[in-house]
């Protein structure tokens, strides 16, 4: 099965006034971290939050009349969901959604608000899959891959158009891969366009489904990612067989890597993203010196991640760049103590924003106390500084 550049110019044609063309700009500051020229386009914006919406329209415009009574079903680890949701309530299509058990609040919540049925069966993808077939059997719905599909792949590819038409003089573009619809779709757009161009995947290092096909070999695939949007086990045979000719080269990135994405887009670019909406800004971010002094487009393809999650991921960036830091300090349990440590902290201007007596354990003295303070600090430099300063004025610091 192929698909073509003319089909993703039919789907653009199809979906056209009914999906928002998102988007590009250019960024001095992910630019100056980076030393590449970085554009980003940004179909976080898109309604449903994800670029999910061009494929799922584009499928459900292509469904006959008695396809669209029947109704559609689909696994979905929320974007998918939420988009066919949405666009199969404008288009008065029932939607059924089967999604993994674990899959952000924040996504259910939206798929239901849509008007879908949502299903909560399956550990992972794999097992939502699989419901989702045995309902297709069972209740005669249409099947709908988030990937695996020809409909979809070319309702995605439209996101390569609009993002070089916004920024043509793009040499290389990053894109998160999970099932593969949206490398496929744009590497057959992006190639018709501009052949020149470099496409590059990204993937999570739990998943990495379409580098070990490539290589030939059986994906080792699981595991809680943050990235859970691309948390596929197996990447479509469609989407594959399509990308795996055009795509250049694949990154296969560390969750901490995904964390630092997310967190420089919501205090850089002050936007929101999704772990695997960051993907081509993790890529990017640990592999700087292959992109330096290039003109590089990241596609920021989803931007639903649960508010609690996200409060982590910023607050554990703060740990990794010293900003938010413990003291352990064991020192005698009398009064005053903590008052005589906190003067030292506060008056080199650290803000104490919690504090943990531990009297129980063993390597503690019987009239000692272990104490825990946490420190928001200016930056690392700054963490040094008070720490110093406690060790000078005789407290044992047990870990900085």
């Amino acid at each position: 099965m192929t698909v073509t550049f003319s089909d993703i110019q039919a789907a653009r044609e199809r979906i056209h006034g009914q999906v928002d063309h998102t988007p590009t700009r250019h960024s001095r500051r992910l630019s100056e971290l980076t030393g590449a020229e970085v554009w980003v386009k940004f179909d976080n914006l898109h309604f449903t939050g994800s670029f999910k919406e061009r494929g799922a329209l584009n499928r459900l415009l292509l469904l006959d009349a008695d396809e669209r009574k029947r109704g559609v079903v689909a696994a979905s680890a929320g974007n998918h969901a939420q988009a066919l949701a949405y666009h199969g309530g404008r288009l008065g299509v029932p939607v059924t959604i089967v999604m993994p058990e674990g899959t952000p609040f924040v996504k259910i919540d939206g798929t239901r608000r849509h008007g879908a049925t949502v299903v909560i069966e399956g550990a992972d993808f794999t097992g939502s899959t699989a419901e989702a077939h045995r309902l297709r059997d069972e209740e005669g719905f249409v099947f709908i891959s988030a990937f695996d599909d020809k409909g979809i792949v070319a309702g995605q590819g439209v996101c390569a158009m609009e993002f070089l038409e916004d920024a043509p003089d793009l040499e290389d573009m990053l894109i998160p891969i999970g099932g593969g619809g949206l490398i496929a779709g744009c590497s057959i757009a992006a190639k018709a366009t501009k052949p020149e161009l470099n496409v590059h995947g990204v993937e999570a290092a739990m998943y990495p489904s379409f580098s070990a096909r490539r290589r030939g070999e059986t994906p080792r695939c699981g595991g809680a990612t943050i990235a859970e949007g691309i948390a596929i086990k197996a990447v479509g045979d469609i989407p594959f067989a399509l990308a795996d000719p055009l795509v250049k080269e694949i990154f296969v990135c560390e969750e901490a890597d995904f964390e630092k994405a997310v967190a420089f887009y919501a205090t850089l670019e002050k936007t929101v993203a999704e772990g695997a909406g960051a993907g081509g800004l993790a890529a990017l971010l640990a592999h700087p010196d292959r992109f330096r002094g290039r003109k590089v487009g990241l596609v920021l393809c989803g931007g639903n991640i649960d508010a609690r999650m996200l409060a982590v991921v910023l607050n554990r960036e703060m740990v990794r760049e010293r900003r938010l830091i413990v003291y352990r300090i064991l020192g005698d349990d009398r009064p005053g103590m903590l008052s005589a440590m906190a003067a030292v902290i506060g008056g080199l201007g650290g803000n104490i924003i919690d504090v943990v007596h531990n009297r129980l354990a063993l390597d503690v003295p019987a009239k000692g106390a272990e104490f825990d303070i946490m420190v928001e600090t200016r930056d690392s430099a700054h963490a040094d500084e008070i720490g110093k300063a406690l060790g000078d004025k005789g407290y044992e610091l047990r870990m900085g």
